[in-house]
């Protein structure tokens, strides 16, 4: 993982050591800190977190244009925030747990979390584990020849995926033609702000239906600003419920992808039992944030 966090860690967690440890640690950080960029004064250590989006996507003026976010250590506080069953019923506990670690944006500015892409939030989960419960994350997985083997993976490995910059010319608008209706179409990625109100509204659709699932539809309407230069809003519901031919929309969510910044989640492996190499994607399981269960 590509400076998101420093690849030197404490020995323990920072909810384990003294104040004394803690404060010496503090002021290690704030004399040597790796990323050449200046830090809040926040009482406990913190990392710089560079965003995969290098806050190309961000509008001019929002503290996220910075590109980073500062985050601090774990601690009690957010442990408690883990286990905290109504945030797990909700299905918010992650969120809860970043907003508590996430300072700023590394020049002494508070961010809006709402604004945060969901693109960006790969990056910034992989640091709260390791800024948590250090860098080696112990999986066992399946190889492709059936058998079960232990791995420890360096979450500080990971990097950003390939960014063509001269794709984000506009910030977070992208221009796409539909391949077989030819319309045009305007597109975004999207911000946590916007998976709320999409939650928010599948949940409603669901008290009142108990049929479709409407989860695609209703992602693809929060991604489109406009069809063919008319950004009214039902208009847009309207061509993505009645209009919006199956294949186009297939080529669009691949678009969305491909202009999408992320971390590369890809690991390489050796299958010990048949000698072949083979690739998984970083497996995200209960113990990756609960490692002691």
């Amino acid at each position: 993982m590509s400076n998101v966090v420093n690849n030197e860690y404490p020995g323990k967690n920072p909810a384990e050591m003294s104040n004394a440890e803690l404060a010496q640690l503090a002021a290690q950080q704030y004399q040597t800190n790796n990323n050449n960029a200046p830090t809040s004064n926040y009482q406990f250590p913190t990392e710089i977190v560079e965003l995969p989006s290098k806050g190309l996507l961000y509008p001019e003026g929002n503290p996220l244009r910075s590109g980073k976010v500062e985050m601090k250590y774990m601690t009690a506080k957010e442990e408690d925030i883990l286990t905290t069953q109504s945030y797990i019923k909700q299905g918010v506990v992650l969120d809860k747990l970043f907003q508590s670690l996430i300072v700023g944006n590394g020049n002494g500015e508070k961010i809006n979390y709402n604004d945060l892409l969901v693109c960006d939030k790969n990056a910034i989960m992989i640091a709260a584990r390791v800024l948590g419960y250090g860098k080696d994350y112990e999986v066992e997985i399946e190889t492709p020849s059936g058998n079960k083997q232990k791995e420890t993976i360096d979450l500080t490995q990971f990097k950003e995926l390939p960014l063509d910059e001269s794709l984000y010319v506009n910030g977070n608008r992208f221009e796409f033609q539909l391949p077989y209706s030819k319309r045009n179409i305007v597109v975004k990625c999207l911000t946590h702000k916007d998976t709320q109100d999409i939650d928010a509204e599948i949940r409603g659709m669901k008290k009142v239906s108990s049929g479709t699932d409407a989860t695609l539809s209703t992602r693809m309407f929060y991604c489109i600003i406009s069809v063919d230069g008319n950004e009214k809003r039902e208009f847009i519901r309207n061509f993505v419920n009645n209009d919006l031919l199956a294949i186009d929309a297939r080529a669009l969510r691949s678009y969305i992808k491909q202009i999408t910044p992320d971390l590369d989640l890809n690991i390489d492996l050796i299958d010990r039992e048949a000698g072949e190499p083979f690739r998984i994607t970083l497996p995200i399981g209960v113990d990756f944030f609960w490692p002691s269960v």
